[in-house]
């Protein structure tokens, strides 16, 4: 594997896992769905939760309810201590198994840029949906869909990019 390819996947990994602070279990469910693409060979896809259709179903669940759950009033804060560790935890796991992905092992590296990134993710999309809803007016709930269609292919883009 070349230096490039190197920083490309590790670029990547951390992509995840900012995208991971917008919507944590989005990054996740679109690897499941791309287990078997062939530009995407890694360890990760011999891994229980992406191998099995009920690991797939559980992380695509998962997302669709996060989807749904993020609009609800009483949904805590993704910045909140429960929401960001949740929120680092999807980060590291989706940057360890892109991390896999290339000639050298790199699940280390991409797990702790995609937790890096989660972290800073988290925060950013935070104060950017917040912004955009105070300066145009929109309600939260539509914001919040905009965030969700953002990160979704934004997601599709890093996972499929080869």
């Amino acid at each position: 594997m070349s230096k490039q390819h190197e920083q490309r996947t590790l670029v990547r990994t951390l992509a995840l896992g900012i995208l991971s602070g917008g919507r944590s279990a989005t990054p996740l469910a679109v690897m499941a769905l791309n287990h078997d693409r062939s530009s995407l060979k890694g360890s990760w896809q011999d891994w229980k939760v992406f191998n099995t259709p009920l690991g797939r179903g559980l992380l695509v669940a998962s997302a669709v309810g996060e989807l749904i759950g993020d609009k609800l009033p009483k949904t805590p804060s993704r910045v909140s201590p429960a929401g960001l560790l949740g929120r680092i935890g999807s980060g590291a796991l989706a940057g360890a198994a892109l991390g896999t992905t290339g000639k050298r092992d790199l699940r280390i590296e991409g797990a702790i840029l995609g937790a890096i990134g989660a972290v800073v993710g988290s925060f950013v999309g935070w104060g950017v949906r917040k912004a955009v809803g105070a300066t145009t007016g929109l309600p939260d709930p539509v914001v919040a869909l905009a965030e969700d269609a953002a990160t979704i292919a934004g997601s599709v883009k890093v996972v499929t990019a080869s």
